[in-house]
């Protein structure tokens, strides 16, 4: 799989490696700067939600200022994607968290929740601000910039690109399931490679969060477990010390797992479950590229069949031409982009897991061998009872 075959040269520090590792196109100079922050709540007669801070710095001649604080709901959100969607088509958008599946209002709200949710709404909008084409787009500035009567105005507009265009999609849709004739070899490639990643990625999104379980549950029962030594101690006079010694070493690897919990689901969790959303987004990008496709592959065959209206159907294959070559080399540009992201993305927090683990099992190891040595006795040397003489 692509998806493993990093550079052979790695180096021998993981953390070297990381740091060591950078983008052929990353740029040298960023000229945005994206914070997302301080969730607040709102509570009206008809709903509760939550808004984010959103803070832009930037020194790009086309903003007016060259600081901007704006309040926004996940709604913006998700409206700002479909905006995107609409005109590019064939780019492949970051995709947002997933809209809260509701099981309670409390657990709707809890700080770990929007604080999840914060972090995965700054991520975003950070990959856009990245992006060398959808970083200028206009509806993208009016969502940094815009208070929300302008942003509120401005959702109000005609329909987008794609709605526009949504019937002539449709109606080619139909020769399309059955296969594109001539999609080019590398978007078959493209999107073998995509059914693949999409089946490892959900397997090891589900293992991940089984694996968090279960790490969940062994904490919950070691806190449990140290107290009844602490509790034992003191029915035990004899071995008290050594049932306290045993106490504060679950005690301290139960912190220590907590710890662990900790960045599991910080810097593991939420990268795998994003490329799980991403594997949704680039088969959607395959399958409007290839709708692309078979409405030229309509007119061409309509062509071949039909005498009358041949001037005017040759002119709309010229443009669907060029309309499919664009998107081709739009997809070929953030395909390459994107799956350099995601090595790197994955490669990062593997690693970090690997280098967490090992920090974990050597505080517990020498926890442990602490308490052992401070156990040990020498054992009383018997004296000889033959007599040298």
């Amino acid at each position: 799989a692509e998806a493993n075959s990093f550079s052979p040269s790695m180096p021998t520090s993981p953390s070297s490696m990381i740091n060591q590792y950078k983008f052929e196109d990353e740029p040298e100079l960023k000229d945005l700067f994206i914070t997302v922050d301080d969730p607040e709540s709102h509570i009206t007669a008809i709903e509760t939600f939550i808004t984010y801070r959103v803070v832009t710095k930037t020194s790009r001649s086309e903003f007016d200022s060259s600081e901007y604080e704006v309040r926004r709901r996940y709604q913006d959100f998700l409206w700002l994607k479909s905006k995107l969607e609409e005109a590019h088509p064939t780019l492949i958008i970051p995709p947002l968290p997933e809209k809260f599946i509701m099981k309670g209002m409390v657990e709707r709200f809890n700080d770990e929740f929007i604080e999840t949710r914060r972090k995965a709404l700054h991520k975003f909008l950070n990959r856009i601000a990245d992006h060398p084409t959808l970083t200028f787009n206009e509806d993208f500035k009016i969502f940094l910039t815009a208070q929300a009567w302008e942003l509120s105005s401005h959702k109000k507009q005609g329909p987008g690109l794609l709605s526009r265009m949504g019937q002539t999609v449709r109606a080619v849709a139909s020769s399309v399931r059955g296969g594109v004739k001539n999609r080019p070899e590398m978007f078959t490639e493209m999107n073998d490679y995509m059914e693949t990643f999409s089946q490892k990625i959900n397997v090891l999104d589900k293992i991940a969060h089984r694996i968090y379980k279960e790490e969940r549950e062994y904490f919950n029962e070691m806190k449990e477990y140290g107290p009844i030594h602490t509790l034992w101690s003191a029915s035990e006079e004899d071995i008290a010390d050594s049932l306290k010694g045993v106490a504060s070493c679950i005690d301290k690897c139960c912190k220590a797992t907590e710890k662990r919990m900790t960045g599991l689901s910080e810097n593991l969790l939420p990268i795998i479950h994003e490329y799980v959303l991403y594997s949704e987004i680039l088969m959607g990008v395959l399958k409007r590229r290839d709708l692309i496709q078979g409405e030229l592959d309509s007119k061409v065959d309509a062509l071949a069949s039909r005498r009358t209206e041949k001037d005017a159907i040759t002119e709309e294959i010229g443009k669907l031409e060029d309309k499919v070559e664009c998107a081709n080399n739009a997809l070929k540009a953030d395909w390459e982009r994107w799956k350099q992201n995601m090595q790197y993305d994955m490669r990062s927090a593997f690693t970090n897991v690997a280098e967490n683990n090992l920090h974990y099992y050597e505080e517990c190891l020498a926890t442990w061998e602490s308490f052992l040595t401070s156990q040990m006795v020498d054992a009383p040397v018997e004296e000889d009872s033959e007599d040298p003489s």
